[in-house]
């Protein structure tokens, strides 16, 4: 048995410093998956005592091909604090590692949401509307290198999100054939499909909320949830412009300032 305290400060400062870190799995042998969502706890609680403020939820390896190249068999989730939302879609380097954006859907929730026998047709009753929105994933391990263990502990590799102006009605569309483009300085490096998210991006809601119905904890009214990368993370560097296109909703245009 670790002591996870000291394990989560040594996180929590290489996150607050945009510090790289070894692997923890090699420096405290032993460590399990649920140590890990501990200590990812402890770390935004570290977060909260500075003055931020839990607002939402990410979901991660939601695509069959990452959970194999990972070995699992479910996603992983981590925690959004208001800190780490961008006011706008421009992303200074400062204070990253080496950071990635991936495309995602968001849900906003009008009710609380959770329970291990949550059904999509209560997810749907729950939101109060979805939104276009990007996440900056960065990793704070050396050379981006992690088992599964190290990247929940990680926070799942949370860095940045935005989330677009514009909110579309649960209904409006069919999430799961939602077209996204990804531009990195007008050439296409990346294309998907909502169904790349487990099928349906519901489904991230739903198995999210019967992870949280392990610890106790549910989606609470005015929460956001990042239901996980729609396409490959894109690598950024200073004097990039992304442009985030997605089909029926409009486009995202993101600036990397040094």
């Amino acid at each position: 048995m670790h002591d996870l305290a000291p394990i989560a400060d040594f996180v929590f400062q290489h996150q607050r410093e945009a510090r790289e870190m070894g692997r923890l799995t090699n420096q405290w042998p032993g460590l399990t998956v649920e140590d890990a969502y501990r200590i990812q706890a402890l770390v935004v609680d570290r977060m909260i005592a500075g003055g931020d403020r839990l607002v939402g939820w990410k979901m991660g390896l939601t695509s069959a091909a990452k959970q194999r190249s990972m070995g699992v068999a479910e996603p992983i989730y981590g925690r959004l604090t208001e800190g780490m939302e961008l006011a706008e879609p421009v992303l200074p380097l400062a204070g990253t590692i080496h950071p990635r954006v991936e495309p995602e859907v968001a849900f906003v929730f009008k009710r609380a949401l959770g329970g291990s026998a949550v059904r999509p047709r209560d997810v749907w009753l729950a939101t109060e509307c979805v939104l276009p929105a990007f996440e900056i994933i960065d990793s704070r391990y050396e050379n981006f290198s992690f088992t599964l263990v190290d990247v929940v502990a990680d926070n799942a590799s949370g860095c940045r999100f935005y989330v677009g102006e514009q909110g579309f009605s649960p209904y409006a569309c069919s999430w799961a054939d939602v077209g996204v483009v990804v531009k990195k300085n007008g050439e296409v490096v990346q294309a998907g499909a909502g169904a790349a998210v487990l099928g349906h991006p519901v489904r991230s809601v739903v198995i999210l909320t019967q992870m949280l119905a392990r610890i106790g904890a549910e989606i609470e009214p005015g929460m956001v949830v990042l239901t996980g990368g729609i396409t490959e993370a894109v690598h950024l560097a200073a004097g990039d412009r992304v442009d985030i296109v997605f089909d029926q909703l409009g486009t995202i245009p993101l600036r990397v300032t040094p």
